[in-house]
């Protein structure tokens, strides 16, 4: 039989389940604004009845507060974070794309159509007055211009490459801070949970730290209840929450967590020769690489890599046909075989001219200088042996030779080999008509378009290739748009243009700029891209604007994706004002009942106990 003051029990009971309801919806009111904070319910259940053997059966006993659990539904979250790594690849692409449309972008006073218009017009200036010293120089005043342009294009072509590689390096520290939190949070919560509570508040951090991580790079979770060593049916509260990256890479494994770390290249390690110096490589803390181009990789990371690498799937790739050794002994040789044309073409070559590395049959090995021969379409690499970890020999025979890895992106190395495949050949078909032409005082003509070499060692002078240095197999690989310049001694001295057809012509005589005139106005004879030069600038725009339209079409696209599935998550797992508004009243009712119940159960019983005298 039950105690007289059972229904004082059983009161405090609903007393105490209100209660704790009214304060749970006055935290859910509280953190209304509270940026991933999941809406809480109060989980009761009714109290085991107490047997009283009598003829009614049992008495029921109240009500028990179980849990306050927060509202939260794990598929929402998992699509969220899914579409939120291909977001974050867009928005990057989005970005960089716009500002490379910016940088290429013809302003009507200093882009590349209103430069060559002006070396258009000087050039046709000499044509009316050959014999005019002023004329030609302002037909090389209009060369330098195009210079400068393509000199300051490259250079912030290749300033934009360092922004995203530094990006890079600050994306990756944020990998590495949210793993640390994460393995924190993932302890803290265990030390709460194995108590049987439930640590909302923690699970809420966690959550918002994944949806973060998931915008940077793709990410998978697990999460499994700990059970007893002893006792394998029982679990003990605690879990082991696992976050896998980049196609399944473990991150965090319960209070563990492993770190990424950004290495610089050093200047000899260049992938394309158009690379910023110090591109970071990335690698985990215990040694082994980080791929960055793993397919399966997604998030902001991989649209960086994207805009940082994107080479067109351009990457070096041959056969290896021979190993030997270099003339003195020294190092190893490699021989290779191409066969792809921007391989084969120097003017489209972009391989790095200070060494790197190269995978030969899965083997990674490092070369220190590379020499072409056009006739076989071969490549022969003197190795760095002293930096290899073994040293090549023939075994690697009719194995694949690959350098970086095709990347299937117009990123940064691509607009850079663009730019360089055009001056190369623009260079080398205005060099062919004027150094074939005669100057003023009846000597051979020199080239109008040369290269700066590059200043190293003690050699500090600012000096310039010569002829020669492209007559060899290389062509004018050594040109590019960072160092492309005009002739200085024509800029010292005008005069000494070839614009004579022949020595014996008078100096009125302009045979050469005619024939220049007539071949960059017909396709026939010098085109890009099947283009004429004057055209070059909308060939490399339509590829940024294609890229530009295709990133903001997917941007949008998995924007408004995520913006349905962060309402549909929301309608769960977020505090609804009128909602909490109708709890507060429903809660408070509740309340006051009980306590009416304990008020009314109180004079009962003092009529009891002070009236009856029981």
């Amino acid at each position: 039989m039950p105690s007289q003051f059972f229904g004082l029990t059983i009161a405090s009971s609903g007393l105490r389940a209100a209660n704790a309801a009214l304060n749970t919806a006055a935290n859910n009111v509280s953190n209304v604004n509270t940026e991933g904070y999941s809406r809480q319910t109060v989980t009761q259940e009714a109290a085991n009845a107490l047997r009283v053997f009598a003829t009614y059966g049992c008495a029921g006993a109240g009500v028990d507060t179980v849990a306050i659990e927060r509202m939260r539904d794990s598929y929402y979250d998992m699509r969220f974070r899914s579409n939120n790594s291909t977001l974050g690849e867009y928005d990057i692409k989005k970005y960089y794309t716009d500002t490379l449309q910016q940088y290429l972008d013809d302003d009507g006073t200093s882009g590349f159509g209103t430069i060559y218009d002006s070396f258009w017009a000087a050039l046709q200036s000499v044509s009316t007055n050959s014999s005019s010293t002023d004329s030609k120089a302002q037909f090389i005043a209009a060369a330098e211009s195009m210079a400068d342009y393509f000199n300051n294009t490259a250079g912030n072509l290749k300033e934009l490459q360092k922004d995203i590689n530094s990006e890079i390096k600050i994306r990756v520290d944020r990998i590495n801070a949210i793993a640390t939190e994460i393995a924190t949070l993932n302890k803290q919560i265990n030390v709460i949970e194995m108590t049987g509570a439930a640590a909302n508040e923690l699970r809420d951090k966690r959550d918002l730290m994944l949806d973060e991580l998931a915008e940077i790079v793709d990410i998978e979770t697990k999460e499994i209840a700990v059970t007893d060593a002893n006792n394998p049916d029982r679990e003990t509260g605690g879990t082991r929450f696992m976050v896998y990256i980049a196609g399944g890479q473990t991150l965090v494994d319960g209070n563990e967590y492993h770190t990424l770390e950004c290495v610089s290249r050093a200047e000899n390690e260049k992938i394309n020769m158009t690379d910023a110096d110090g591109l970071y490589d990335i690698y985990w803390d215990n040694g082994n690489e980080f791929n960055l181009n793993n397919a399966s990789m997604g998030g902001a990371l991989k649209g960086l890599v994207a805009m940082r690498d994107g080479n067109n799937s351009q990457a070096f790739s041959g056969t290896v046909t021979n190993v030997g050794r270099t003339a003195d002994g020294s190092n190893a040789q490699v021989q290779i075989k191409v066969t792809q044309e921007y391989l084969t073409d120097m003017n489209k070559c972009n391989l790095s001219d200070t060494g790197g590395s190269i995978v030969i049959g899965n083997t990674v090995y490092y070369y220190k200088s590379w020499t072409f021969d056009a006739a076989t379409s071969t490549y022969t690499l003197e190795m760095d042996d002293a930096k290899c970890d073994t040293i090549i020999d023939a075994s690697k025979i009719a194995k694949e030779a690959e350098i970086g890895a095709d990347i299937s992106y117009q990123g940064i190395p691509y607009y850079l080999s663009q730019l360089n495949e055009f001056v190369r050949a623009f260079a080398a078909k205005v060099n062919e008509v004027f150094t074939s032409g005669y100057d003023s005082n009846g000597n051979e003509g020199v080239m109008l378009f040369t290269a700066a070499k590059a200043v190293t060692g003690s050699n500090k002078n600012d000096t310039q290739y010569g002829e020669s240095d492209f007559e060899d197999a290389n062509g004018y690989y050594e040109l590019t748009a960072f160092n492309f310049q005009v002739n200085k001694a024509l800029s010292a001295d005008a005069d000494l243009l070839g614009t004579r057809s022949s020595a014996e012509v008078g100096v009125e005589e302009c045979g050469k700029i005619d024939e220049l005139i007539s071949i960059l106005k017909d396709k026939t004879k010098f085109s890009f891209r099947n283009s004429t030069a004057s055209e070059f600038l909308q060939c490399l725009l339509s590829d940024v604007a294609l890229n530009a339209g295709n990133a903001k079409t997917f941007y949008d696209t998995y924007y408004g994706i995520a913006v349905t599935i962060d309402n549909q998550r929301t309608s769960i797992s977020g505090v609804d004002e009128d909602e909490e508004a109708t709890n507060m009243v429903r809660f408070q009712n509740a309340y006051t009942l009980s306590s009416k119940m304990m008020q009314v159960l109180t004079e009962i019983y003092d009529r009891l106990i002070l009236e009856t005298g029981v």
